[in-house]
């Protein structure tokens, strides 16, 4: 069993940036591939991004690529967001997932484990 805690989130002025970690409890975080989902009000969750195991291949969803920043230290059993010339369409609840799997996924129905979400507003 895998749990995920998500923190970093809050308010942030639109422009700004703000950085999303997600620790992960057990031993095997290098086993997964992990990725970071949203869900804004009224919307369906999406894609956002997505890190491979040991690090050296990245997915990004177009609305987020150039802006936000995905990276993962194994050591500490954690992956970041680091949000970038932020918008307010990136005000949402946002969760990192795990995938036991070899390759990055965009579909969160492929994860396995998921974090209970950190909001992120983004005022205009």
């Amino acid at each position: 069993q895998v749990q995920l805690v998500e923190s970093g989130g809050g308010l942030v002025e639109a422009g700004g940036s703000l950085r999303l970690s997600c620790t992960s409890s057990g031993t095997t975080f290098n086993w997964y591939v992990m990725g970071w989902f949203r869900r804004a009000p009224g919307k369906e969750r999406e894609f956002v991004a997505a890190i491979s195991r040991n690090g050296d291949s990245t997915e990004y969803s177009d609305s987020v690529k150039g802006r936000f920043t995905i990276s993962r230290d194994n050591a500490k059993n954690t992956v970041y967001l680091q949000m970038d010339s932020s918008k307010a369409e990136d005000t949402a609840v946002y969760y990192c997932a795990a995938d036991h799997d070899l390759t990055i996924k965009r579909s969160g129905a492929e994860y396995d484990y998921w974090g209970q979400g950190t909001q992120v507003t983004v005022s205009s």
